[in-house]
């Protein structure tokens, strides 16, 4: 899964003024980020406010996502939920010849037992006709995979191929990363972890702020890959401000401020998400203006 290492980025959903997605708006986001030097593309994850998107509208922004990419970069689909058998009947049904994988997260609200986990993600593998990435993100689903679960699953399905660890955790991320199978990937699930578990053995990033800084977090995850450890954490002290400011309102509200800023697309959200204030706004202006530009 060599086309996994590096940056991925979690795409946004841009939103017109009436919430309607606006199409020329995605267009231009993944052009930013295929120019700007990332990886792969990760389209319906939780950034894109997917749990707002109608069945049509998921439609919509796939292929938008597949035409505007025209084949340039690797892409993968999320697809998941808490509902174990609707996630298998969506895998036997969906058309997934355009994606590399899928990226699966952890059953959230229902809290299962690290077997309930097991079972879940096991019933998705002998589902799946594509590789999987499973995704831990506790903060998002009320209850963490542990590091003993991730590494059943690792050794127990060839389909199974990689995780998206975002528990923040890094004695666990490094857990992961000593007592994984040969080949399974540990894939940073967050933007201020990201390049700690790369120099700690993991393969890259699904970021957020990636896709609106893509030219200087993407070098900085190149950089991290190739052990160029200075050279690395001076990228990421420059962005580490706004790795922060991006969430201090909840994601992707701060990230598309960034977008807005760059008139690339508009901070809108939908709800029960609301759009940046104007003081994070402001804030994230001035990160901007003061960041420093560097060259792919």
């Amino acid at each position: 899964m060599k086309n996994l290492f590096g940056t991925g980025v979690a795409l946004i959903t841009p939103f017109n003024e009436d919430f309607s997605i606006d199409v020329t708006g995605l267009q231009r986001v993944v052009e930013f980020c295929i120019n700007g030097g990332v990886d792969y593309l990760v389209v319906l994850g939780t950034t894109a406010e997917t749990a707002t998107l109608t069945a049509e509208e998921k439609q919509l922004v796939i292929q938008t996502v597949v035409k505007t990419n025209a084949g340039r970069l690797p892409l993968v689909l999320g697809v998941g939920g808490n509902n174990t058998y609707a996630v298998v009947e969506e895998l036997k049904t969906a058309d997934l010849s355009d994606f590399e994988a899928i990226l699966s997260v952890s059953p959230y609200y229902n809290r299962p037992t690290q077997e309930g986990i097991y079972q879940h993600f096991k019933a998705i593998a002998k589902a799946s006709p594509k590789p999987i990435i499973v995704y831990n993100v506790p903060g998002r689903t009320g209850s963490n995979m542990t590091a003993a679960t991730t590494l059943r699953l690792a050794h127990d399905f060839d389909t199974i191929v990689a995780i998206k660890e975002a528990c923040g955790d890094m004695s666990q991320i490094n857990e992961i990363i000593l007592g994984k199978p040969e080949g399974f990937l540990v894939i940073s699930g967050d933007d201020s972890t990201a390049l700690p578990t790369v120099l700690a053995g993991g393969a890259g990033v699904i970021s957020v702020i990636g896709q609106g800084l893509p030219t200087e977090f993407s070098k900085m995850i190149r950089l991290g890959l190739e052990g160029k450890v200075g050279d690395a954490y001076e990228l990421h002290h420059q962005m580490e401000l706004g790795m922060s400011l991006i969430f201090e309102e909840g994601n992707p509200a701060g990230i598309k401020s960034i977008f807005e800023t760059l008139q690339i697309c508009s901070a809108v959200v939908r709800l029960p998400l609301v759009e940046a204030t104007k003081e994070l706004k402001q804030k994230i202006s001035k990160f901007l203006s003061t960041l420093t530009k560097v060259s792919a």
